[in-house]
């Protein structure tokens, strides 16, 4: 992000979502994360929904998270650079689906199966119902492409391995493994550089 006054806008609240490319007004698939790194699965990811999906793919960075702290300016413009120009970031002040979904409609976000099993953990919606969100977030035209993971516990988790409300598994589309599976996430390349 070589311009700073957008970036001080939307730090300052005045601009809901700020993209790294000037010149993409609009995104169909996005990928979130906190990309602490970025790595060789996001990116391959990102080619494996493009090519599903038809569309280019674009990243999104909220700078707020519901388990984290906010990520500070400094923070903000070093996960950025990682980035350098390959894929569109869009930055958002967005912790939940919900809120990512009022902000980008018709759009197919492309998550873990980690991450999916979050978006339909009740405990995310404190002031809704898990129903009530998956309700909102359908009303804005938004699905759910989900890559299987390896959990915590060094299992591979797949969509078919949670639980989706029968009413909105049309929401959710899986990512078969002989397609895309990576065991690479973050948090283990953080602890190697450790």
């Amino acid at each position: 992000m070589s311009v700073a006054i957008p970036l001080d806008e939307f730090l300052a609240g005045h601009l809901p979502t700020l993209c790294s490319d000037p010149t993409v007004s609009r995104t169909t698939i996005l990928l979130p994360g906190s990309f602490n790194p970025l790595h060789a699965a996001h990116c391959k990811l990102a080619e494996v929904a493009a090519a599903r999906l038809g569309h280019p793919a674009a990243f999104e960075l909220s700078i707020t998270n519901v388990d984290k702290s906010p990520l500070h300016r400094d923070e903000i413009e070093r996960r950025l650079r990682q980035f350098a120009s390959h894929y569109p970031v869009w930055l958002t002040h967005a912790p939940t689906f919900i809120e990512k979904a009022r902000l980008f409609p018709e759009v197919v976000f492309v998550v873990g199966a980690d991450t999916a099993a979050r978006i339909l953990s009740p405990r995310y919606y404190r002031n809704t119902t898990l129903d009530a969100a998956l309700d909102e977030m359908r009303s804005h035209g938004c699905r759910f492409l989900v890559a299987g993971r390896v959990d915590a516990s060094g299992r591979f988790l797949a969509l078919d391995d949670l639980s989706i409300p029968a009413a909105h598994r049309e929401m959710f589309d899986a990512i078969p493994a002989d397609v895309f599976r990576m065991d690479l996430s973050s948090t283990q390349l953080r602890a190697q550089c450790k």
